[in-house]
């Protein structure tokens, strides 16, 4: 495949911020002391049954829910001292470093309630939050505390997310973007056999804020807001519809979001009724298009190249972190900085939350609702 050399250039300046070298070393090399808050999420496994690196230590678990403290404690070989049925109590007994939240989203702003004050950093599952006004409260905290409080994607971790985002800041390969289209979605939480605990909240309109609209409409408003690096939106219209009621009786089950800039239209697919997983996006612009089929696999295309090429990103040239806790550690010890604007970022997550808030009004009103400065 041949690309103009501005292209490699800019692939190459954009990429730096993430690479997975140190960009300030830190005199701490110790393994971060990480606690997690919640194990009621299904993604809860990626810290519990994570092997095979030094980088952190698990010194404490908050979980009320005794029988699934238990359960996940036999799976997981860990000790039952780690368990705790209090937040605070764990937090003052085991003093760690920084806190992942894997309760319901509604949850977050009393973890970060009781991690803020004490200094501890926080990252949480995605989204931010289930609301805006939880959300500005999470900021106050975070700031008045001086604390990192970083969103979790899987989206975050795909090479074709980064390649893609490179792709579009370069100008000369796709030009202005004038349309952007997210699939993100699966079969839906009852037929992908979720556990009863993460099912309960994950179908509740508090505990979780919604239903698709929120459980996946969330990366597109994530991944769209960083592709316009930070731009406010000039409204939102979304429709919502259950075509399962009798399964989600309380929350949609279907979503279609559309966010309107000044001269960008972004639609987010967020369903929980498609025959099979899908996390991809379609990125257009004026002189070509590109689009990320999975983490790995694109399909590339604009008005210099002889029809549609095909690509596939790795780790190895477009260098992104696969392991979010890896992430936060080098985040926590200065290896890294967490761009203004980018993915974890707690500026772009507070912008993704007023999307979901405002896709969340208009699809009950039935009316556009416009960004308000």
């Amino acid at each position: 495949m041949k690309y103009n050399i501005n292209l490699f250039v800019v692939c190459l300046l954009l990429s730096i911020p993430n690479m997975l070298q140190a960009q300030s070393p830190s005199t701490n090399s110790a393994p971060l002391r990480l606690a997690v808050a919640g194990i009621t999420h299904g993604h809860v496994p990626w810290i519990l049954g994570r092997k095979g690196k030094t980088d952190v230590t698990l010194v404490g678990i908050y979980e009320p829910n005794a029988e699934l403290a238990q359960r996940y404690a036999k799976q997981y070989n860990l000790s039952t001292t780690l368990f705790f049925t209090d937040l605070n109590k764990m937090l003052d007994a085991v003093k760690p470093e920084a806190v992942v939240a894997f309760g319901s989203i509604y949850e977050h702003l009393a973890a970060v309630e009781a991690c803020a004050p004490r200094g501890i950093h926080v990252m949480v599952e995605k989204p931010l939050a289930t609301n805006n006004d939880h959300a500005k409260k999470m900021v106050e905290l975070a700031k008045k505390n001086n604390i990192y409080l970083l969103t979790n994607y899987e989206t975050s971790w795909y090479p074709s997310t980064q390649k893609a985002y490179q792709l579009v800041t370069d100008s000369n390969y796709v030009g202005s973007i004038k349309k952007v289209v997210f699939h993100h979605g699966h079969e839906g939480p009852r037929k992908i056999n979720v556990n009863p605990e993460f099912f309960d909240w994950l179908t509740d309109p508090v505990q979780n804020g919604g239903g698709a609209l929120i459980d996946f409409g969330c990366y597109g408003a994530n991944i769209m807001t960083y592709l316009m690096k930070g731009q406010d939106p000039v409204s939102v219209t979304a429709v919502t519809q259950h075509f399962q009621p009798a399964v989600y009786p309380k929350v949609d089950d279907e979503a279609t979001i559309i966010v309107s800039y000044p001269t960008t239209q972004c639609i987010i697919q967020a369903s929980w009724n498609w025959p099979f997983s899908r996390k991809d996006m379609e990125v257009y612009g004026e002189t070509g298009y590109v689009i990320a089929v999975d983490n790995n696999n694109m399909r590339l295309r604009n008005t210099q190249t002889k029809g549609e090429q095909r690509l596939k990103v790795t780790t190895s040239e477009v260098p992104v972190y696969t392991d979010p806790f890896s992430y936060f550690a080098d985040v926590i010890r200065g290896k890294i900085t967490v761009a203004g604007n980018g993915l974890y970022s707690l500026e772009n997550n507070v912008k993704a939350v007023r999307i979901l808030d405002a896709a969340r009004e208009s699809a009950k009103t039935g009316k556009t609702v416009f960004f308000k400065k």
